[in-house]
């Protein structure tokens, strides 16, 4: 029967499982502005049980991967088990699911994404909605370290309000994940002048406010972390996402 139904579609030279791990692959990647290597495995046996939409699990690995927001990871792994697909959906490009899943993950984060993603536009506006002494801040020029001691280096440029004397805040942290859904700096300390530790002291107040991770994530799903380390200049972040559907292509 599968080999029937299958051998009449047009994806020749190619059986049920490679044809829904390559929608899947496609699906997901629609999901980015950019990528890198994708892949995508099927575990399904027998093959027939994709007629009833039925999968053992998948694999999914993915490298440089630029968000729509400007976000970049470093790479991105999802292994996720006995998952219910609509079958039907593959043929025009989609991945419907059934029913929600949830999948183990592991994204890895370099020093270098960090220092771009806090330039980019989605999170400077962020920043920016922080008022400092009833005026608001402008960000330049934010750069992010990992140091020998696996402790956070972050530097910024600001200027206050209509001010354009230049405050630069350095400040090394300590990174933390705290109830599984926020990513926080911790023992913080505050170099330069009073001024500069005064504002460095606000904007990580304001920063530990802000890395929820409920709001950076794709419609349709919810991140928890249970692990994070940082090792070779790298941060990687060990959890669960819990997913209810495939997020809609970026238009």
């Amino acid at each position: 029967m599968t080999i029937i139904v299958f051998g009449s579609l047009p994806f020749s030279g190619q059986s049920g499982d490679q044809i829904v791990s390559k929608a899947i692959t496609t699906a997901i990647a629609a999901l980015f502005k950019k990528t890198g290597k994708l892949q995508a495995n099927l575990r399904v046996e027998p093959v027939a049980k994709l007629l009833q939409g039925s999968v053992d699990g998948f694999d999914f690995i993915g490298n440089g991967m630029l968000m729509y927001n400007g976000l970049r990871l470093e790479a991105m792994e999802l292994y996720l088990q006995a998952v219910s697909i609509d079958f039907s959906a593959i043929f025009s490009g989609k991945v419907k699911l059934r029913q929600p899943t949830q999948a183990t993950l592991r994204i890895v984060l370099t020093e270098e994404d960090l220092t771009a993603s806090f330039n980019t536009p989605f999170i400077v506006e962020k920043l920016q909605k922080l008022e400092y002494q009833g005026q608001s801040l402008h960000f330049q020029n934010t750069q992010i370290t990992v140091n020998q001691d696996k402790s956070l280096g972050i530097k910024a440029d600001i200027t206050i309000g209509n001010n354009q004397d230049i405050v630069s805040i350095n400040i090394l942290a300590n990174l933390e994940v705290e109830g599984r859904t926020k990513i926080q700096f911790i023992n913080p300390q505050y170099q330069g002048d009073n001024d500069a530790q005064l504002l460095g002291k606000a904007i990580i107040d304001h920063v530990n406010n802000l890395l929820d991770l409920d709001k950076f994530v794709l419609d349709g799903t919810r991140l928890r972390v249970d692990r994070a380390r940082i090792k070779d200049k790298e941060f990687v972040f060990y959890g669960t996402a819990e997913i209810d559907h495939f997020p809609e292509r970026k238009k």
